[in-house]
């Protein structure tokens, strides 16, 4: 699928993943030569200026200040061309092909990429909206924004070489977010950190999982958006900061950091139930469902004859550990028979 994947260069999927992830400086030349092309593709004047911002936030803030900047531009030169391209090739793969042929591109970078794009949105609403009436204005501006890099997973699915799609493509290589105007394109920087898990999403326990070259930054553990001072705080955490925590989503994630057999060490809880299977352990939060886990042993020896312990979380309504362990296999526990306990 080299060409149609991603143009006559065979640009594939992976190519553009890495466009999308992409957290190094903006080639600022050929940047600017994408955003003149895609303008000349969409039958209008280039810009007589592009401008450039570092970090989505600033772009705003600079767009909110031009005052001939002339009307957005960005049906034309983004979504027409875009709707062109995808009426033409599902008449060529019809609907059933053109399916398949997403899911085996695009499809494969939509949901990190929309997520990581949502994020950045919702994060520049956060430092920038004063107010409802402004609010909805920012929201409004960043709609109508090209995306840049993060256009990457529409990109991957279509010729990016010598159509129409081919000055959005180089601007994608090259930047970030872009806001195309009648008078004026601004273009901004791409970020210079990203940090994600191994499920794609946003994940720093020591630093901000997104930072910009100006200081606009987004702070997440495991996806979850978290206050920067948040993660400054995790090094010296206690079972008694723990506990006070009133926010139970804050609050998980401080046990996920601590670690749960080291909270219920240093908590001196103690066991609600053992039997052959392992112990079950039950850890009482206020304002949350209580975290309920099974220590269980390996039944196989390391090389040095210990056994490693296991910690499962079961659901709270668990009453003893061979009910819990059960429930992992999805049995009941009448049912489970392991051939081997520890």
């Amino acid at each position: 699928m080299g060409a149609g994947a991603g143009g006559a260069t065979g640009d594939g999927v992976e190519f553009w993943r890495a466009c999308a992830a992409a957290a190094v400086p903006a080639d600022r030349a050929r940047a600017e030569a994408g955003v003149r092309r895609a303008y000349r593709q969409a039958g209008l004047t280039e810009p007589e200026r592009v401008v450039w911002a570092d970090s989505p936030r600033a772009a705003v803030a600079l767009i909110q200040g031009l005052r001939d900047r002339g009307p957005s531009v960005r049906e034309a030169v983004r979504t027409a061309p875009w709707a062109l391209e995808r009426r033409l090739r599902h008449e060529e793969l019809g609907a059933a092909g053109w399916s398949a042929h997403w899911a085996a591109t695009g499809g494969r970078l939509w949901e990190s990429t929309r997520a990581l794009v949502e994020r950045i949105r919702g994060g520049v609403l956060e430092e920038s909206a004063d107010g409802r009436g402004e609010e909805v204005a920012i929201r409004l501006l960043l709609l109508d924004a090209v995306l840049g890099q993060h256009d990457a997973p529409w990109l991957a699915a279509f010729p990016t070489d010598d159509g129409p799609l081919a000055g959005l493509a180089e601007v994608c290589r090259s930047a970030g977010w872009w806001w195309p105007f009648a008078e004026v394109a601004v273009v901004c920087e791409r970020p210079v950190a990203l940090h994600r898990d191994e499920a794609g999403r946003l994940d720093r326990g020591d630093g901000p999982a997104l930072a910009y070259p100006d200081g606009f930054a987004l702070y997440a553990w495991r996806g979850m958006p978290v206050p920067a001072a948040f993660l400054s705080e995790l090094r010296t955490l206690t079972p008694e900061r723990i506990r006070s925590e009133e926010n139970a989503e804050l609050r998980r994630v401080m046990l996920e950091h601590y670690g749960y057999e080291r909270y219920l060490a240093d908590s001196g809880a103690r066991p609600l139930h053992r039997d052959g299977t392992g112990t079950l352990w039950r850890i009482d939060l206020d304002g949350d469902e209580p975290v309920v886990m099974v220590e269980v042993l390996n039944s196989t020896p390391e090389p040095d004859g210990s056994r490693r312990t296991y910690w499962l979380r079961v659901p709270p309504s668990t009453r003893t550990a061979r009910q819990g362990v059960a429930w992992t296999f999805g049995l009941q526990p009448e049912v489970y028979a392991p051939l081997r306990e520890t």
